[in-house]
């Protein structure tokens, strides 16, 4: 199961994501892909989507079951803290360079 939330999403992008989700709220997308074609449809949107800010939870072999990724700006980022994924809602790009640096130096007040 992949769930994708889009931001300002051109409608060559939304028409391309149309093929394998279905769309139950504007810029919201759900749908279940294939390894294969996960990977080429984030690629895809990677390379055309310039100024978009996607989140991304799908379907991963780990203790919770999925994964979470970002593309473009977005308001919140996923953040791997031991193994496991959280959504940190506020960003603080001066004391963090990466979602694998240490958790507690994130601004989450």
């Amino acid at each position: 199961m992949t769930v994708i939330v889009a931001h300002d999403t051109p409608d060559a992008i939304r028409g391309m994501l149309k093929r394998w989700f279905i769309e139950p709220r504007p810029n919201v997308f759900v749908g279940t892909l294939n390894r294969r074609t996960h990977e080429k449809t984030v690629e895809y949107i990677r390379r055309n989507a310039f100024g978009v800010g996607l989140l991304i939870v799908s379907s991963y072999p780990n203790c919770q079951g999925y994964k979470i990724e970002t593309i473009g700006p977005t308001e919140r980022k996923g953040v791997e803290v031991s193994g496991l994924w959280m959504v940190a809602e506020k960003w603080n790009e001066e004391s963090r360079t990466g979602p694998t640096d240490d958790f507690f130096s994130a601004d989450f007040s």
